[in-house]
């Protein structure tokens, strides 16, 4: 297993439409399982493979409070989505953000399971909003963008420090 670095945001490679992954083979098993790593060390509850500069259809999620329960989606479509809800996000690719986005309800989620097998799972709460959120990345977009263009340069400026700080 090895850790993974995290682009952050508002690095253009986090733009970058995921490509299908063509077959699920030793390496996207070990895609995931590095991915996993990652994200449980960071501490997160989801992570696409773009932010780790992969550009496949590729996420784990734990949306578990002990984090015993990961999920991995591979090149996964949203077949339909329901409802709306308001909730807090934050993502590891805008390290200390949160903002209030809106998203779908319910969703349901077609994708390929470790072993190549297709599965569909319908999904609320916060798996829905993860979801969603992950498929995003693998889509080239970041939750950030949803919100007013006030908001988003008032969070670039605010990175833009943290970076400099970093240095």
């Amino acid at each position: 297993m090895a850790l993974l670095p995290i682009l952050r945001y508002p690095d253009p490679r986090l733009h970058t439409q995921a490509k299908p992954v063509t077959a699920v083979d030793a390496g996207i098993r070990q895609l995931v399982t590095d991915m996993a790593e990652t994200m449980y060390t960071a501490p997160g509850i989801g992570l696409a493979a773009t932010q780790v500069d992969v550009h496949q259809r590729v996420l784990v999620l734990d949306v578990s409070e002990d984090k015993s329960q990961l999920k991995a989606f591979i090149n996964p479509e949203i077949l339909w989505r329901e409802g709306e809800c308001v909730g807090e996000e934050g993502c590891l690719s805008v390290p200390g953000i949160y903002e209030t986005v809106t998203r779908s309800e319910r969703v349901k989620v077609r994708a390929l399971d470790m072993e190549g097998e297709p599965f569909e799972l319908e999904a609320d709460g916060l798996l829905a909003i993860c979801l969603q959120h992950e498929i995003d990345h693998l889509d080239g977009k970041v939750f950030v963008e949803y919100l007013s263009r006030l908001k988003l340069s008032r969070i670039k400026a605010r990175l833009a420090k943290q970076a400099k700080i970093a240095v």
